[in-house]
């Protein structure tokens, strides 16, 4: 087995999705958030992100794409997803005892080209309200 092949077995290639997040995590902290957890699962799904902008508690929804070929990246927040993300939330909240404060959700959208080129960052804060859950 070769150096490179081996080298893919200790340290597997990260997937699009995984290069993304960590690439809104330095986006982020390059504008002042400080980021306090990401990929936070419960039973109803995942968090990308949690951060905190001033005195605001921030739910970042990240999607990468390749290219805006289906669409744009931020587009796959559908109602549904909304939904879930509103859902995770108001359990994070409520387990971190921070329903008293400001909240908000956040997309960051990414097109990452397969040529190698830096990626396409896009952050859009209040994304969306709080959804009926």
């Amino acid at each position: 087995m070769g150096l490179l092949a081996m080298w893919r077995t200790w340290f597997p290639p990260r997937s699009l999705g995984e290069r993304g997040e960590r690439a809104a995590r330095r986006f982020l902290r390059r504008r002042g958030y400080r980021i306090v957890g990401y990929r936070q699962r419960d039973a109803l799904g995942e968090i990308d992100l949690v951060a905190v902008d001033r005195r605001t508690v921030v739910f970042v929804e990240v999607k990468t794409r390749r290219s805006h070929d289906a669409g744009h990246p931020a587009d796959a927040v559908d109602l549904a997803k909304q939904r879930r993300l509103t859902r995770l939330a108001l359990a994070y909240l409520k387990r971190h005892a921070l329903t008293d404060g400001a909240a908000r959700f956040d997309v960051v959208a990414i097109t990452w080209p397969d040529d190698g080129r830096r990626p396409t960052i896009e952050h859009i804060q209040n994304a969306f309200p709080a959804v009926d859950a």
